[in-house]
């Protein structure tokens, strides 16, 4: 059967002659778009309705086929069917609960891809009827809590975490998906660290569940009080965060860093091996989801700085090409449930023989093919050796780095600034990444002021890659200003500079260190009084005071 004749509701084809023959789910979906009452001459209509198996395709193009004032004609019958969906959802057949939870999900997608522009209101009203909206979106989260909390199936309980992915994700903004407020009051946090916390769940909808919370805790999350934003940032349980470490590490993303290292080992260089090089960047894929969650983590959970740093047996994955997950109503992200053994395991194996790792590592290597933790990065006493890729280019070699030696991860960090700083210069200037990585060197730099750390590390690199950045802007003034505030991040820079020479004696290894410091700054002197001149030429001096004023508050 064809996907048209899925969409159209045919049960299969027939002669020209004769009627074509539609599934009886399709007659049933045609009986509620009508303006009348289903259950008016069919007492049992909604019993049977769930007995069916649900045509997804036809159930949202019907939902999406109506306009907001058509939807209102029929708002009765479409807030019955969510209500008998929800009530569905108690039942003890499973075939029924299974067909609930989809055709929740297709009414979610269906009514809001309709009507974009509509306001949250005017969604809760067609969904669910305001008047009732919040008796029934909380009997709905009560369902889905027990579902995932109870002794149910594992699809079933994928299920349920799929609808609730799609009821998050209907929105381009988050923000904005005014339905959500009934999640925040009927908070199914516990369900999702349940989730995490067991065994037995974990490794099936572990990834789901991280996605999820990372999606929630985002919700208007500086607009007003969050309870999944309170919640996650007091969970100290131990299995709980080695859990969302282990997902972390396992997700689609490092499997991307292992593919791009195995590919990379197969070019030798050459014209052609360059330009597959080159088209390789640009079929890499992301996982925004997992690294939003990362982010949140740490942003919101002190306890999970232990977790970032804690080190474990580096395991190799067998690694598949990654293709895209088709995007379906069951699977409303395209995401992809961890199928690793090690998953459903209490404890990690264990051999000397292998190498250490751990998150920190991970997220940092993972970072060079596109902090919290300051005294982490700085430790002397935890060094590792960081593999970072390092893109071809033409004004140098491949460095093989394969006896990197062991040094504090703040190293590699600077590494990847630098590596970013010497990659990225071009007309297309990603200047809010240039920013944030000026930023992440200062800060860096301030805590080893603070903290009198004098850390050996080759800086003559980073002083010649920002020197070269300041260069880059000068060269293409022109092009830039049209577009950036080149002199927002120049400044930026500049202040560095100034750090080294003013403080430069609390942190920087050697007195050999200020020489080539100063040597640096004398042998490129026309780079700064090149600067000076093209401030002057566009901002008066007074205007360039304030700006440096504005910047130091």
């Amino acid at each position: 059967m064809s996907q048209l004749e899925k969409k159209a509701g045919l049960l299969r084809r027939t002669s020209s002659s004769k009627k074509p023959l539609k599934e009886k789910v399709v007659l049933m979906y045609d009986e509620i778009f009508a303006k009348e009452d289903p259950a008016k001459n069919n007492s049992r209509f909604w019993d049977e309705l769930f007995l069916m198996k649900v045509n997804l395709e036809y159930l949202e193009a019907k939902l999406e086929s109506l306009d907001g004032d058509e939807v209102m004609k029929i708002k009765d019958n479409i807030n019955s069917l969510f209500h008998h969906c929800v009530q569905a959802l108690a039942e003890e057949h499973q075939i029924k609960v299974v067909n609930a939870l989809q055709t929740l999900c297709a009414l979610f997608r269906g009514v809001h891809q309709k009507n974009k522009s509509a306001s949250g209101f005017d969604i809760i009203n067609m969904l669910v009827g305001f008047d009732k909206a919040e008796l029934r979106m909380k009997d709905l989260m009560e369902s889905l809590d027990s579902l995932l909390c109870g002794e149910g199936s594992e699809s079933l309980k994928a299920l349920c975490l799929k609808l609730l992915l799609c009821l998050v994700t209907v929105t381009d903004n988050i923000s904005q998906n005014t339905i959500l407020e009934y999640v925040m009051i009927n908070s199914i946090f516990e369900a999702i660290l349940q989730i995490l916390s067991d065994v037995s769940t974990r490794g099936q909808h572990g990834y789901d569940a991280v996605v999820l919370l990372a999606l929630l805790v985002n919700y208007r999350k500086y607009e007003s009080v969050n309870p999944y934003i309170v919640k996650l940032s007091i969970v100290d349980d131990e299995p709980t965060l080695d859990t969302f470490m282990l997902i972390v590490m396992f997700s689609p993303c490092v499997c991307v860093s292992r593919q791009y290292k195995d590919k990379e080992e197969e070019n030798h260089g050459g014209f052609f091996s360059t330009l597959t090089s080159m088209v390789r960047t640009h079929l890499i894929l992301t996982n925004e989801a997992i690294l939003l969650a990362l982010y949140e983590a740490v942003h919101l959970n002190r306890n999970f700085i232990t977790v970032l740093a804690q080190s474990h047996p580096e395991i190799d994955i067998p690694t598949t090409p990654i293709t895209p997950v088709p995007t379906t109503p069951t699977t409303p992200l395209g995401t992809t449930p961890l199928s690793m053994d090690m998953m459903n395991s209490s404890e990690l194996p264990l051999d000397p023989n292998l190498q250490t790792s751990n998150l920190l590592i991970t997220f940092l290597k993972y970072s060079s093919i596109d902090q919290y933790a300051d005294a982490f990065l700085h430790d002397d006493n935890m060094n590792f050796r960081v593999n970072l890729h390092r893109m071809p280019m033409r004004h140098r070699k491949k460095a093989a780095e394969k006896n990197v030696p062991s040094r504090p991860l703040v190293c590699a960090v600077l590494d990847l600034m630098v590596e970013f700083i010497v990659t990225h210069m071009m007309k297309d200037f990603p200047m809010d990444l240039y920013m944030r990585c000026v930023q992440v060197i200062h800060k860096l730099i301030c805590y080893q002021k603070k903290c009198r750390i004098r850390l050996h590390y080759t800086w003559r690199e980073l002083w010649s890659a920002l020197i070269n950045l300041l260069k880059f802007l000068l060269s293409n003034e022109t092009v830039l200003l049209a577009k950036h505030n080149i002199f927002h991040l120049a400044l930026l820079v500049v202040n560095l500079f100034n750090m080294f020479i003013t403080y430069g004696d609390t942190f920087l290894p050697t007195s050999n260190s200020y020489d080539e410091l100063y040597y640096e700054i004398v042998r490129m002197h026309q780079i700064f009084d090149n600067l000076y001149c093209m401030g002057q030429s566009v901002f008066s001096v007074r205007n360039l005071y304030y700006m440096g004023l504005g910047l130091c508050l």
